[in-house]
């Protein structure tokens, strides 16, 4: 049986305590989905004033990479030596990677920071959704869903109208300078409140398995990142790449089955619900990110909306995502139950992503808005419920690397998502382009099939429409692909198992502590 030592309020609700750690973890959350949010939008500015628009790709390149390498070793480490002071050193890392990229100096120191930035970012989600599972009961679990897709919805709307307003007001530099306060914030309520078992693992750290892994989802992602941009897909640099990772990931899986504390223990995926929760988690990072990449684009070359706004484009997605999520989470608390949502909330992403692929140059605001929140009811049924039934399939002393290893398969879905449909979308785009517009469709789109506002209103009306229909198309072939692969989520979800959920929830005790302390487990 689990037991939980807490504080609760006079009102004998949730625990004083545990809210507290709750909205500092919501913060560290935050901090990691609103950075990229927010640069973007301070990208021009940025190049404006250090140069080095050849290099602007590995501004978000650097980070990427260095969150995706890092994830696995953060969820490691929280499961060998303690999950409160490894989450905090996370924290520490990111704060120190934000100030360093606020003071950069040209365009290498800032990629360099952005690096050590990413690192420190690997371990917030991570740790984030594992200190939830140490605390709170994957029953009682489901009723913070709401909270982590209100953030996540928050940050993606947020995030571009945050990044504007502060380079316009007060310079580039204090969008790295913002998260600071936001992370001091942080670290001193973990510090205060959050007190979880020390561990001191007797076994050193798998060095060789995680440099093997390092090596692989570093080519995994450069390959998704450069593919049919910097280099061609059949070039030699994208071969190598492709060869270099699957040589890395081929020795790390074969280590792990020697090493005596491995990165991520293969004998986790021997549980059925895990690995097709790990299955659904890509898909569901594979099909959101592309869709946030398209969509705003799709209603500001075809539908005529401002750029300035393209965080509110995602409203209707992102407003049902956030909506079903607080739904699901309170039936899977009330009922123990949670089949029924991957099954549905695959089959509601497959649906509104083909009615997405519908759309033409004709399609109203108000349709494709029904289309998105379509998309967005089927993800708010699956983006918790994933890591829920994950965190639920292991046991407790592989939390860490439970979350972590779902965290990635998400991260690597994304990567493969914008690459995939990216390359769909861009190829679509400069056929219908040549065939419309002839010489001059192909000038238009030789550097770029994206075209921004200003680009788009220097066209002439002939190249303009053409271009409308090219987007229209591009589209089309994207969320088709998105389609199909969200019939695979479907096939996954059908198979999971009903396993019922661990704990009932966490026992009040009388008053008199301060602290959150996690669950000890008894064996009666």
């Amino acid at each position: 049986m689990v037991a939980t030592e807490t504080v609760t309020d006079e009102a004998g609700g949730r625990p004083r305590s545990v809210r507290v750690v709750l909205f500092a973890l919501m913060i560290a959350m935050m901090l990691a989905m609103l950075d990229n949010m927010i640069i973007g939008t301070a990208m021009p500015t940025i190049v404006g004033e250090l140069g080095g628009l050849e290099h602007l790709s590995w501004v978000v390149t650097a980070y990427t990479l260095a969150t995706a390498a890092s994830t696995p070793l953060w969820g490691k480490l929280g499961d060998m030596y303690g999950r409160k002071g490894i989450f905090m050193s996370s924290i520490v890392l990111f704060l120190i990677g934000s100030a360093l990229s606020g003071m950069a100096q040209d365009m290498g120191q800032l990629i360099g920071f952005r690096a050590v930035q990413g690192l420190g970012a690997g371990g917030l989600m991570v740790g984030v959704m594992a200190i939830i599972g140490d605390l709170i009961p994957p029953r009682e679990r489901g009723k913070y869903q709401g909270m982590m897709a209100g953030v996540m919805a928050l940050a993606m709307i947020g995030g571009p109208l945050v990044g504007g307003t502060i380079t316009d007001h007060w310079g580039w530099r204090w969008a790295f300078y913002i998260n600071l306060p936001l992370g001091i914030v942080a670290l001193l309520a973990i510090s205060a409140v959050l007190h979880l078992p020390k561990k001191r693992a007797q076994t050193q750290i798998d060095y060789l398995g995680a440099g093997l892994l390092t090596v692989g989802i570093t080519a995994i992602v450069l390959v998704t990142t450069w593919g049919g941009t910097e280099y061609a897909w059949t070039s030699a640099r994208i071969m190598e790449l492709i060869g270099i990772g699957v040589a890395a990931l081929v020795g790390f899986v074969f280590w792990q089955t020697k090493a005596a504390e491995p990165v991520l223990p293969l004998h986790i995926f021997r549980s059925r619900n895990f690995t097709l929760m790990s299955i659904i988690g890509f898909i569901v990072g594979f099909v959101m990110f592309g869709a946030t990449l398209f969509l705003p684009l799709y209603q500001q070359s075809v539908q005529g909306a401002s750029a300035t706004n393209s965080g509110l484009l995602l409203l209707p997605m992102l407003g049902a995502m956030l909506v079903t999520s607080m739904v699901a989470g309170r039936v899977t608390t009330n009922t123990g139950r949670y089949y029924v949502f991957p099954v549905v909330g695959s089959a509601l992403m497959a649906v509104g992503l083909y009615l997405l692929s519908t759309m033409d140059t004709g399609t109203s605001r108000v349709t494709s808005g029904v289309f998105m929140a379509v998309v967005g009811l089927g993800m708010g049924c699956l983006m918790q419920i994933t890591m829920l039934v994950a965190q639920n399939s292991v046991e407790m002393k592989d939390m860490g690397v439970a979350s972590s290893s779902t965290t990635l398969f998400r991260t690597l879905g994304s990567s493969f998502g914008v690459a995939i449909m990216g390359a769909l979308f861009n190829n679509r785009v400069q056929d219908v382009m040549a065939d419309r517009a002839g010489a001059l469709g192909s000038k238009v789109t030789e550097q770029s099939a994206q075209l921004d506002a200003a680009s788009l209103a220097k066209l002439p009306d002939a190249a303009r429409e053409a271009y409308q229909h090219a987007v229209s198309a591009g589209t089309h072939s994207a969320f088709l692909l998105g389609a199909v692969v969200a019939v695979i989520a479907l096939v996954a979800a059908v198979f999971v198992k009903e396993v019922p959920l661990k704990g009932a929830g966490p026992k009040e005790d009388s008053p008199g502590g301060t602290a959150v302390r996690a669950p000890a487990t008894e064996t009666v």
